[in-house]
This record gives structure tokens, sequence and C-alpha cells, in this order.
């Protein structure tokens, strides 16, 4: 059967974080460099469509064409941070996974997801302007916007900005978390990409914050000459989203579907049995 039911779908989650909290370092450093690098090349991509379309529409295009990136990075069984925020933690519940291994994974995958997006960022920026001689067109202003939308925008804010900006990552991670879960929920190609799909375009239609995204993002619009410092993408976006992505990712994602399809005991399954064995006519 094409379909894993909820009960034998955490059963796979378990699984996949007792694996991914047992790679080696170098593992987790190219993996999760290569789903950096994939999903810069989605963002790009769902940029470029949404290029001169309204408000409304742009959301629907971009939002219908960035998981391309994410579709690969779980075909090819990648690393991506915000993935295993939710996963992480349903191996630690259910006592197949150390804490200090949780985190263990998350620094390293994350640091390589930073490499491949600042990586394929540099490569985009000098494509855009042909090294850096000539102006860097429409996909360079969408970036530089959406960049500036992102850290000066909450900036002038203040707190409330600072807030908002954890609240998105909260929202974001809820769906792009869910995205990795559901990739596990089919066996064929097919129905791992149209599982996906459906929370991961949501989160980028709606335009919540992603840290991972992010990191291709601000490098990218500051090496094409956006007005944005490195403290301020850090403050003002990098920490709180990547803080709200744990919380959307763990809390949201990982845990309740955790509490709603805990494993069965085995001595209260083999207590039912019983049970059923000596009423039975």
């Amino acid at each position: 059967m094409d379909y894993h039911p909820p009960l034998k779908l955490m059963e796979e989650v378990e699984a996949a974080s007792k694996k991914k909290a047992g790679l080696p370092v170098g593992g987790m450093l190219v993996k999760g460099f290569l789903s950096g690098a994939l999903l810069a090349y989605g963002t790009a991509l769902a940029f470029k469509c949404s290029v001169g379309f309204s408000e409304g529409a742009a959301a629907l295009v971009a939002g219908a064409v960035f998981p391309v990136g994410f579709a690969m990075i779980i075909l090819l069984g990648m690393e991506l941070a915000t993935g295993n925020f939710a996963v992480l933690p349903v191996g630690v519940v259910r006592g197949k996974v150390a804490l200090n291994k949780m985190f263990r994974n998350w620094g390293w995958v994350y640091l390589g997801n930073f490499f491949g997006c600042v990586f394929v960022g540099f490569l985009i920026a000098i494509a855009l302007t042909e090294a850096f001689i000539e102006p860097h067109g429409a996909l360079g202003d969408k970036i530089i916007a959406v960049a500036i939308s992102k850290t000066l925008v909450y900036e002038h804010a203040g707190a409330n900005g600072w807030v908002t900006a954890f609240v998105k990552g909260i929202l974001c991670n809820w769906m792009v978390a869910l995205g990795t879960i559901l990739g596990m929920i089919s066996t064929s190609a097919f129905g791992k990409i149209a599982s996906i799909w459906l929370p991961v375009s949501t989160f980028f239609a709606l335009a919540f914050e992603h840290s991972i995204v992010n990191m291709f993002v601000m490098p990218t619009a500051m090496l094409l000459g956006a007005d944005i410092t490195v403290g301020q993408w850090l403050f003002w976006n990098q920490i709180p989203v990547t803080l709200g992505n744990i919380v959307g990712g763990a809390v949201f994602t990982g845990l309740l579907l955790h509490y709603c399809y805990k494993p069965v005991p085995q001595a209260t399954e083999e207590k039912s049995v019983h049970n059923v064995t000596r009423t039975a006519p």
C-alpha cells in the first residue's frame, strides 16, 4: 500500500530520528550543505516566477513553485534543520534518542544548511551582475526588497517586530516540519511530492519566516547592495525566526503528533488480546 496511516507514519518518524541522531559530523555537514543549496535554488526560482504579478497572484505563484527545492531534499534524503526540529524530539520523548544527540544534529545540520545557502547565494549574485559589474535586475530587486521586509521593517517596529518574526517562525515551521513528516507517509516518489507540497506551499505563499530560506535571502541581498548589516539580520530576523522554527517544529508538529499517535505499550497490547481471547464465544 502506497500510504502509511498515522500510527505507522509516526513509527517511520521514530526510525528516522534514530538514523539522523547517529549520522557522523561529516555526513550532517555535507547533507546539510546540499539541502541549503537546493532550498536556495527553490527560493530563487519562486522569486523569479513571481516578479511582475500582483500581490495575491505573486503569493500563489511563489507558493506553487517554491516546494521544488524541498521536494528534492526529501527525495534525496538530505538533512534540513527545520525538519529535524520536529523529527528528533519524537525520538527523544520515545526514549530512542539522547537529548545531546538531538542538539548535536540540530547544530551541525544548521551549520551545513548555512554554508549551502550562502554558497549558492554567492554564485547567484555573480550570475545576476556578471561578476558584480552590471545591475542586478528584477530578481536582484526582489531579493533585496524581501530582505528589507524581513529585517528593517521589524527593526522599525522594535520589540513588536522581534515578536512578529518569532511568531512567523512558529507559523512557518508548523507547516514546513509537517512537510518533512508527510514526506514519510508514502512509499512512492509521486506520493511524497504531493504530500509535502500541501503544507510547504502554504507557508511560502503566506510569507512566513523560515530560518534556512533567510540564510539565502539576507547574505545574497547584502552582496547585491542591500543596506542591511549582519547584526540587523541576526538580531531582528535569524535569532527570533530560528527560535520560532524550533517551537513550531518541535511542539506543534513533532510532539503533538506523537501525543496523538503514541505507540501502544506492549503489556497493554498483550492484555487487550488476552481479554478478547477470554471473552470470545
